[in-house]
């Protein structure tokens, strides 16, 4: 996603090019690329000058939306995965375990939303000006 977000309105880029520079298997982020795509994040052109690009801009994308997508809920325990689920265990309402969990998952949560594509890309700029770099590969 951030090679992606590195390259947005540059067109698609396709996948093997993807895979080759970043020493992954293609079949690997075949698979990873069609839940993202499934989801919207990411959208696929066809054609011999196709490949993948963001579906939304990087300002738009948070870490949290893709690690959600790619791993499911973001929770520390089963108990705390969402208000669903709260009733999980017979100790629920009355478990000190329980607040400490959905205050982690939460933490958790406050800093993946907070994080877009955006922001690693500025991050990411800014890191590699310091050591006087000019370009970040992925």
């Amino acid at each position: 996603m951030f090679v992606l977000a590195q390259h947005f309105g540059q067109g698609p880029l396709p996948l093997n090019q993807i895979a080759q520079d970043q020493g992954l298997s293609e079949a690997y982020l075949e698979q990873l690329v069609g839940e993202l795509r499934k989801s919207g994040l990411v959208k696929s052109v066809r054609g011999s000058q196709g490949g993948y690009l963001l579906g939304k801009s990087p300002g738009q994308i948070t870490v949290g939306d893709i690690i959600r997508v790619l791993e499911g809920p973001i929770a520390p325990a089963d108990c705390v995965l969402d208000n669903e689920t709260l009733d999980l265990c017979d100790r629920a309402g009355q478990c000190v375990t329980q607040l400490i969990w959905k205050r982690v998952r939460d933490s958790i949560t406050d800093v993946l939303d907070g994080i877009t594509l955006a922001d690693m890309l500025t991050e990411a700029d800014e890191l590699f000006a310091e050591e006087g770099q000019t370009q970040l590969e992925f």
